[in-house]
């Protein structure tokens, strides 16, 4: 059965899905290099399974505190920047 499905299909789609499976390792090549030059772990084919369509690992999202650290600082350097602007 696997033979008949195989030889059924044209040539042109057997290329095809020939191609996605080349990019498909050569996406996962330039992901691991990216998450590896920020010091991220690797993935593999496997955690598709895992993680979803996507595999990559989930954005860790900001705290309260980091928030309002940073609100703090946009705020401090808005002030700055108006009273130097007055003088």
């Amino acid at each position: 059965m696997a033979w008949l499905s195989r030889h059924a299909r044209g040539r042109y789609v057997l290329l095809l899905e020939e191609e996605v499976a080349r990019l498909r390792a050569e996406n996962y090549a330039l992901v691991n290099s990216l998450l590896g030059t920020a010091g991220f772990p690797p993935i593999s084919p496997d955690d598709d399974a895992k993680r979803g369509v996507v595999g990559l690992s989930p954005v860790r999202r900001r705290t309260w505190t980091q928030i309002a650290r940073d609100r703090e600082m946009a705020a401090g350097r808005s002030v700055g920047v108006h009273s130097q602007v007055e003088k």
